[in-house]
């Protein structure tokens, strides 16, 4: 299994410091200046065009080049909850609405019962700006890459499975994804 460390480590690397190879110091992140997105060496194998989440590092990596990779920094599930494996991306949706799953509802049809008939996409909407929706072996997953309008829960375990960029940092990874992405998320 490839392992966060092996996907970001580089020739480089030996030289590097810890931090400079990982990306951040501390989970989860201790400030906000640790979570903003940045290019960084991956490498060299990893295919181009493909995102890699790993959800317990609350990173997600987008491999633009051989070699190189733009860093995201995420939201994602609470223990248990995270999709593991690989994924295609099949739908992209700007401003999208949102339901929640039958799950979501059964677990805490307080908090989601009121909203078992939707919610219309915008600004308060819990998918934010744009969402990815992975599918595994033709069927949707109900898991998403999406942005978020509580961008304070970025590096934080919260969700019920989907991963939450920043609606600035989910726009710009929409605008550079094609449907047919591959998506590996890793345990």
């Amino acid at each position: 299994m490839l392992t966060r460390r092996h996907f970001i480590v580089t020739g480089l690397a030996a030289a590097a410091t810890p931090a400079a190879v990982l990306g951040h110091n501390g989970l989860p992140h201790e400030n906000r200046g640790s979570m903003i997105a940045r290019d960084v060496a991956v490498r060299g194998d990893i295919e181009v065009g493909s995102i890699h989440i790993f959800p317990k590092y609350f990173s997600l990596y987008h491999v633009r080049a051989p070699g190189m990779a733009r860093e995201y920094h995420c939201a994602v599930g609470e223990d248990g909850r995270n999709l593991v494996g690989d994924t295609v991306v099949k739908r992209m949706v700007e401003w999208p609405s949102w339901t929640p799953t039958a799950n979501m509802i059964r677990r805490e049809p307080d908090l989601y019962g009121k909203f078992a008939g939707g919610m219309p996409g915008g600004p308060e909407n819990p998918l934010g700006a744009r969402a990815m929706y992975l599918y595994k072996g033709g069927r949707d997953t109900k898991y998403r890459i999406h942005g978020t309008p509580q961008p304070w829960s970025i590096g934080q375990a919260v969700s019920s499975g989907c991963i939450r960029l920043t609606n600035d940092d989910v726009v710009e990874l929409y605008n550079r994804v094609t449907i047919g992405t591959r998506v590996k998320s890793y345990a």
